[in-house]
């Protein structure tokens, strides 16, 4: 009898530690709730990266205001909101620094490339975004996108094309990214999709570039670099790299 009394007594006092243990969990948690809740409110807003922007533009397109807890913020939701409203940013980091202060990180896009419609030209990010509408006289004075049309273009959005395109803007959307990574894309003149077998991209003003759809663009791009380097400052003519492996360079 007292070995039984003395397991009941050890069973009931482990289930008040059990409930002690939970009752201190729920306080601890109850108390970081209440402390996020009451302390660590944005009071400033840093942004670095802006180029075309001002920081209180971006500040402002982000939708956080003074007062705002940081900790129960959607970073992801002020990063559309960013995007959204300002075309031209690429891309957006976000930072909580305690006690008070949001950072925000942005990348712009520093060197679109145009595709017009019947009566605009509408320039477009490395990531595929339409990022401004300009007039016609505006062609020229970016890199061109021939042989793709806009299908219901709005800046901010991806683009979209004519029906019967789908392939050409696929390897633009491969390709644009690995140029702006690669710090090429302002040293492109022109892109030429309209012909269904090979693309062409007019480089450094010099070169005629030759290149198949189904190309690996990493691969084909660090091998043309590799080919200009060995080339001589006034040459000029086209690079053919529809081969596997190999580029034959046809001077003009």
């Amino acid at each position: 009898m007292a070995r039984r009394n003395k397991y009941a007594r050890r069973r009931r006092s482990g289930q008040f530690s059990f409930l002690y243990r939970l009752l201190c969990f729920v306080l601890i948690t109850a108390a970081g709730a209440v402390a996020l809740t009451l302390f660590f409110k944005v009071d400033t807003v840093e942004v670095t990266g802006q180029v075309r922007y001002t920081e209180a533009q971006v500040a402002e397109a982000s939708g956080v205001e003074g007062g705002d807890n940081l900790f129960l913020m959607d970073k992801n939701k002020v990063a559309a909101n960013i995007t959204t409203a300002l075309p031209y940013v690429e891309t957006v980091r976000i930072r909580r620094m305690i006690p008070d202060t949001l950072r925000i990180y942005v990348t712009e896009c520093t060197a679109p490339v145009a595709v017009r419609s019947v009566d605009s030209v509408w320039l477009l990010s490395g990531q595929g975004k339409i990022v401004e509408k300009a007039a016609p006289s505006f062609w020229e004075a970016y890199p061109q996108v021939v042989g793709v049309t806009p299908s219901d273009p709005a800046v901010g959005a991806p683009l979209a094309v004519a029906e019967g395109q789908e392939y050409a803007l696929d390897a633009l959307l491969s390709l644009l990214p690995l140029l702006e990574k690669k710090e090429m894309l302002s040293q492109v003149q022109a892109l030429y999709l309209d012909d269904p077998a090979l693309l062409t991209m007019r480089y450094l003003n010099r070169f005629d570039v030759v290149l198949r759809y189904s190309a690996d663009f990493d691969y084909k791009l660090d091998y043309l670099l590799a080919v200009v380097q060995r080339l001589e400052a006034n040459e000029s003519g086209v690079i053919d790299m529809t081969q596997e492996g190999k580029a034959s360079f046809i001077p003009r």
